[in-house]
């Protein structure tokens, strides 16, 4: 499972003009699922983002997760993650999980996320999604389950 992490000070998703979520500080967070993920590479790479502590404490360093900060999490799905542009100026989404699937596995991922203790919102999975955002920092993190100790 691949992910996009950015803490924000806001964002939201907006589908045919209405705005579907938004949230205030926090994470937004855009998963992209492949296929062969698996159960533990949802736990961990909820487990890594809420245990991320990358808002400032009182001295101004980033030793504060998202429920230390009070923030919550926006999750969209977004299967362009897992994309392979290596070959030729089209990517190719052969590894990317079939959207049933991936369906599934991304509703799960929420409820790990929520079952962390943080208030998780989300985009519309398959739609053509608008999504804003106000990063804070910039702050990006690339969590790949994949790429782990």
């Amino acid at each position: 499972m691949l992910s996009i992490v950015q803490r924000v000070s806001r964002a939201s998703v907006t589908v045919e003009g209405k705005v579907v979520s938004e949230i205030g500080r926090g994470l937004l967070v855009l998963a992209g699922l492949e296929k062969g993920d698996t159960e533990n590479d949802l736990s961990y790479t909820a487990r890594k983002t809420v245990e991320l502590r990358i808002f400032p404490d009182d001295d101004g360093k980033m030793n504060r997760s998202v429920p230390e900060s009070g923030g919550t999490i926006l999750a969209v799905s977004q299967f362009t993650l897992a994309a392979d542009i290596r070959k030729g100026r089209r990517p190719s989404f052969d590894t990317a999980m079939p959207p049933e699937e991936a369906q599934s596995l991304f509703d799960r991922f929420v409820r790990e996320l929520t079952a962390l203790g943080v208030t998780v919102a989300t985009g519309s999975f398959g739609a053509r999604m608008e999504v804003s955002l106000v990063n804070d920092g910039p702050v990006t993190f690339i969590v790949d389950s994949r790429k782990r100790v």
